[in-house]
């Protein structure tokens, strides 16, 4: 029976905190809405870190604001996956998926050797990459519980990758006119090195119309790349937390090592990231066609707020004083990075005889 009298009790503690990320998400869907440049993740991840440097008494809000930093986000990558459909791949054709290959890799690749050379932690060099390569701050988002990120790491990653999109939306028309790209080429350079898609949108119809839907629909098959990427370093994850248990085995006594293999499966079990799977499945139901399209777009927008949501929490928890200590190697990271994309793709289209 005393189950039942904590249950209530259990939700009202995380009122507060819910509450607060709503309305966090309310006011930045608003602002995004009024500056799409911007847009509303973005927002809420600076409400949610104004907000930390405000409130004082933080602990009324904390479990509310760590369940919609995890759970509530969780919930909105698998309904992120309603609104991917691996279809689109197919309308876009070789090119674009050619380019994402490099792209991907690239970022990837030298996000991992340059973050190991400017000494940064392989989450925050993770979260970076996947930023610069796949599609700005619902990458890092999505990518951030299956390799269990910090949130300075998650703050930090958001930011290093928006002030480089800020930069691109300006410059890419201006070195598209001065290359003397064609639409179709221009656009499959903004739609494979711009990050988030706001700012594709933008950069690509900056150029013309016709570079601004073929940027649109490459930045969306890109977007797909999501996919496999969550895969894989969930695995990764997983792989690595596992290591780091046998570690704290090994160093306490022998006694305790020697337990039950039950217990490190178990362990396993509860640290897998179930979720992925339900993201994938999602994805696949929507490109078989059993989610109208209706369906898919609510689905989409609902995807959208619950995200704003958990970076409202996310903002709200970093810790300002970790993100100041990672200094500006982060920020370096993201700029190389990024600018390594941008020269990858104009130089992968060069040896198609795109250009």
């Amino acid at each position: 029976m005393r189950m039942n009298h904590h249950h209530p009790h259990c939700f009202r503690l995380y009122l507060p905190g819910i509450g607060t990320t709503l309305m966090i998400a309310l006011v930045s869907f608003y602002c995004g809405e009024r500056i799409p440049l911007v847009g509303a993740s973005i927002f809420a991840l600076l409400f949610g870190i104004t907000l930390n440097l405000l409130v004082k008494k933080k602990s009324v809000l904390s479990p509310g604001l760590k369940f919609t930093g995890k759970t509530i986000l969780k919930t909105a990558i698998v309904l992120l996956g309603a609104g991917l459909s691996i279809s689109q791949i197919m309308t876009v054709g070789k090119y674009s998926l050619y380019v994402m290959v490099f792209t991907l890799l690239s970022a990837f690749g030298f996000g991992f050797l340059l973050g190991k050379l400017l000494k940064i932690n392989w989450k925050m060099s993770t979260l970076i990459s996947a930023g610069t390569g796949i599609c700005g701050g619902s990458a890092i988002a999505a990518l951030s519980p299956t390799i269990d990120a910090d949130e300075s790491d998650i703050a930090y990653s958001i930011a290093a990758t928006f002030i480089f999109d800020m930069l691109m939306i300006m410059l890419f028309p201006l070195m598209g006119k001065m290359l003397g790209l064609s639409d179709l080429a221009y656009g499959l350079w903004a739609g494979t090195a711009v990050n988030d898609t706001s700012s594709v949108v933008a950069a690509g119809y900056a150029f013309s119309n016709a570079a601004g839907e073929f940027a649109t629909i490459v930045k969306l098959t890109r977007t797909l790349s999501i996919i496999p990427i969550v895969l894989l370093f969930s695995f990764i994850g997983t792989h690595k937390r596992e290591h780091e248990m046998k570690k704290t085995c090994s160093a306490q006594t022998e006694t305790t090592y020697h337990q039950p293999k039950l217990d490190k499966w178990s362990y396993l079990l509860k640290i897998a990231p179930w979720f992925i799977l339900l993201f994938v499945a999602m994805a696949i139901i929507n490109s078989l066609g059993f989610i109208p399209v209706q369906i898919s777009g609510f689905l989409k927008v609902v995807s959208k707020f619950l995200m704003a949501m958990a970076l409202g929490a996310i903002g709200f928890n970093t810790d300002l004083k970790k993100v100041t200590r990672a200094g500006i190697n982060p920020m370096v990271l993201g700029f190389l990075v990024s600018a390594i994309v941008v020269a990858v793709s104009l130089m992968v289209q060069f040896s198609l005889g795109q250009l």
